[in-house]
């Protein structure tokens, strides 16, 4: 929970100006939500130290990007579940299951650790930005894993979210992911061919596209982004429509 540690933090002026220029679900929320989205950054950095490996510098605009990636999938909840992450590592590129770089088998971006690693979560520094930086690609890899983490809650990343959602929801949940990963083995659909794994990357990279695209997501899987509204409590697309109406 966000004890009463998070009033003693002196959040620095110039972290809202990083965050209103490089996340744009902040960018998004009024005045009152951004302050609450602040305090919730905070929370979570208060907790969890952020940290580079060798040749990473981590800057304030990493921590935030961080935070911004635990924060974005509870936003939803009036209790903030966030869990047990014991610590971010920031990587300089891909990597493989051994946290090595440079490797011809190192292709991964995210990765939530097992074994001695548990708990702990690493993270491609320049792919972490890459998901902030580029809103129309669906992708984005802080949001991804910190969504593995929500699915774990529970004791298992299955790709059902126990914790948010009541049992008797499950059963027609994976029921549909079974009949749209087969859309996406047939090359049938936009979304990425990750989310065929298995269930818990579908839940995971159809989050990405939830939280990235969510107007895009309602007009082309209807199902889908209804579910996934219903899980994180947030209606995005309304609020997207809303915004872009404001603009005109």
């Amino acid at each position: 929970g966000l004890g009463p540690t998070a009033v003693e933090f002196d959040w620095p002026v110039h972290w809202s100006e990083l965050l209103q220029q490089h996340v744009s679900f902040y960018r998004a929320l009024t005045s009152a939500d951004k302050l609450k989205f602040e305090q919730c950054c905070t929370g979570f950095l208060l907790s969890t130290p952020v940290e580079g490996g060798v040749q990473v510098e981590v800057d304030d605009l990493d921590r935030l990007l961080v935070a911004a990636s635990a924060v974005i999938p509870v936003w939803g909840f009036a209790d903030w579940p966030y869990l047990n992450v014991a610590a971010v590592f920031l990587l300089p590129s891909t990597f493989n299951d051994r946290f090595e770089c440079g490797q011809p088998d190192s292709r991964i971006s995210g990765m939530v650790g097992h074994g001695p690693m548990r708990g702990k979560m690493a993270l491609s520094k320049p792919h972490l930005r890459l998901g902030f930086a580029n809103d129309n690609d669906k992708q984005n890899v802080g949001i991804h894993e910190f969504v593995h983490i929500l699915d774990m809650a529970d004791g298992q990343c299955d790709g059902f979210p126990e914790r948010v959602r009541e049992y008797q929801y499950c059963a027609p949940w994976f029921e549909f992911v079974r009949y749209k990963i087969a859309e996406v083995e047939d090359g049938k659909t936009n979304i990425n061919q990750y989310g065929a794994t298995n269930s818990a990357e579908f839940f995971a990279v159809t989050s990405e596209y939830f939280f990235e695209r969510p107007v895009m997501l309602k007009k082309k899987h209807p199902k889908l982004y209804q579910y996934l509204s219903e899980f994180y409590q947030q209606n995005l697309a309304e609020i997207a429509q809303q915004n872009k109406s404001m603009k005109k």
